[in-house]
């Protein structure tokens, strides 16, 4: 399968690169007052950064804890502000399906068509959609693709591969993580174009369609994706394995460096950090100073070297899509400290490409979220919410079945043990099913107040552990940013970015 995958990326690559190429070069007239070279050209980059997961009540959450009530995060200080829906379509239909996955979303604002949830480069009919990054590579723009998750992972992957299933990451194929299921549970036939059912660090190891590529996932890639990388000269840093060794283990691949990521140089650089996700940045403090994972960088050193190792490259520009993952993760798991702390964490790499587009004056930077994750909430000091109760409360109107919005018990009524550790994270931090409230200390607490206590002002608490179909607020600055500064779907994100490079709208 591995070899003959590999052909069919060659060939795939290869039209790929002219289909994207024609759709970017019809009707190549400047719109709207903007100019076709690049000396007078307004907008030259487009650096777009996803905090994944994140909410509006994450940024507020971060807000008040890192900077008090009246501070602001990085994100906050750009001019214009707006927000996103979010939701996806049943597979085989445009029917919405109310709450997106990340493969979904990122799908919408890569390829601008609403998908099912799991679906990479696809439409909800299967059907292969070019992405804003394989445009942006054909039209002769430096790229990059950036996160702390696994670089194989939904998010990035949505730029840079095409998928029917997100689990088709790699290192082999496999039925069960490339092809869907049909409703008796049977898989679907192979598709004709085989690239959809190729492993994404596969497609990413040939296409390439990402100049600059940092993150986690070298476990997801063999030799011969390193050796594929070179010949089309890529500096790659570390090591994917030993072509020798009929498995790859942590023992046979090196991880790189943030030492590395220092001295790279190259037109053409991949850097994979992690065998799994990059360290979540709160637990990386707390290890010992000679542990690996102090040698990852962070997303905001990622985000410099990459903009550093791009601008210019390209007498274009470029476009550079960074992913801050692990907000979502920690959501996931219902564990507030490390959501706060991944929060700031992403922010910090939102003020590196901010502090480059002030200095370059012609580079937009679009700051969003693919969807919000476990119903992140602020809650009044000294309360608790319905989620840490034994049972749901009871209905209070029985004519109306949807209705359940009244509690039955008070404030102080019994919590359920196995999802309530009380005011703090406490004991059961560590466990998903942990509704409790979090309690953190502000700068506008008295001196003394802890993380914790009762007395502490920010307290946190989760509705559910997966994600919700809130719409997710938007962040823009530079030339051309007053047009996200609307309520608008994930899908016109496409267009917008498409029109900044370009000058104009894309076709259909």
């Amino acid at each position: 399968m591995r070899q003959k995958a590999m052909k069919v990326l060659a060939v795939v690559a290869a039209a790929s690169a002219v289909a994207a190429g024609s759709a970017v070069t019809a009707n190549s007239q400047p719109q709207h007052g903007s100019h076709g070279d690049h000396g007078s050209r307004e907008i030259r980059n487009v650096i777009y950064l996803l905090g994944d997961g994140m909410g509006r009540t994450h940024v507020t959450a971060g807000r008040e804890r890192f900077y008090g009530a009246q501070g602001k995060v990085s994100m906050e200080r750009l001019p214009y502000t707006g927000a996103v829906a979010t939701y996806a379509v049943e597979k085989g239909s445009d029917q919405p399906a109310l709450v997106t996955d990340s493969a979904s979303a990122a799908t919408a604002w890569a390829s601008g068509v609403k998908t099912y949830n799991a679906a990479i480069g696809v439409d909800s009919y299967e059907k292969r959609r070019v992405t804003l990054m394989e445009q942006a590579k054909a039209a002769g723009f430096a790229t990059g693709n950036v996160s702390t998750a696994e670089i194989t992972d939904a998010t990035p992957a949505a730029q840079f591969s095409h998928a029917l299933l997100r689990g088709c990451q790699g290192p082999t194929y496999s039925d069960a993580a490339c092809l869907p299921k049909n409703a008796d549970g049977s898989y679907e036939k192979a598709p004709a174009d085989k690239t959809l059912i190729t492993p994404i660090a596969e497609q990413i190891a040939r296409n390439g369609t990402a100049d600059v590529v940092l993150g986690g996932g070298l476990a997801r890639f063999e030799p011969d994706d390193q050796q594929a990388l070179q010949k089309q000269g890529y500096q790659v840093l570390g090591s994917f394995g030993d072509p020798k060794l009929p498995a790859q283990t942590a023992a046979s691949q090196k991880v790189a460096t943030k030492a590395d990521l220092d001295k790279a140089r190259g037109k053409k650089v991949v850097g994979l950090f992690n065998r799994g996700n990059l360290t979540v940045e709160q637990a990386k403090a707390a290890l010992p100073a000679d542990a690996p994972q102090k040698q990852e960088p962070t997303l905001a050193e990622m985000a410099r070297k990459s903009i550093d190792l791009l601008d210019g490259r390209s007498k274009k520009g470029f476009f550079l899509q960074v992913e801050g993952a692990q907000i979502d993760k920690r959501s996931h798991a219902n564990d507030a400290a490390q959501t706060l702390a991944e929060v700031k964490a992403f922010d910090d790499a939102v003020k590196a490409a901010t502090d480059f587009a002030k200095r370059d004056g012609h580079t937009l930077v679009v700051v969003t979220a693919d969807h919000e994750c476990a119903g992140f909430n602020i809650i009044e000091k000294g309360t608790y919410t319905n989620a840490e109760s034994v049972a749901p409360p009871a209905n209070t109107d029985a004519g109306n079945p949807a209705n359940n919005s009244l509690p039955s018990r008070a404030t102080s009524g019994a919590k359920d043990p196995a999802r309530s550790t009380g005011i703090a994270n406490g004991t059961g931090a560590g466990d998903a099913k942990n509704f409790a409230p979090a309690t953190f200390r502000t700068p506008d607490d008295p001196k003394g107040v802890k993380d914790g206590s009762p007395e502490a002002s920010l307290w946190l608490t989760y509705l559910s552990g997966n994600h919700t179909g809130a719409d997710v607020p938007i962040f823009a600055y530079g030339p051309g940013a007053g047009r996200f500064a609307a309520s608008q779907l994930n899908t016109d994100l496409y267009g917008k970015m498409y029109g900044s490079l370009f000058g104009r709208a894309p076709r259909g």
